[in-house]
């Protein structure tokens, strides 16, 4: 499977993209903090799905 190139793509798709690498961190952050208070399942699944999501994208897997 080949690698993705941004430039590439549609311009909608790559601004969706970058909308959503700049509003990973605050929404990580936010999501950490509401799990070390009210722990369950969900939260903790829901952080695993936007830790890998925010190494994606530093690793420019994305």
């Amino acid at each position: 499977m080949g690698r993705i190139y941004r430039y590439k793509l549609p311009v909608w798709l790559r601004q969706w993209l970058y909308i959503i690498e700049k509003a990973t961190l605050p929404i990580l952050i936010f999501q950490i903090v509401r799990t070390l208070f009210f722990p369950s399942s969900f939260d903790v699944f829901l952080l695993g799905i936007l830790v890998g999501l925010f190494i994606a994208f530093q690793f420019e897997w994305l």
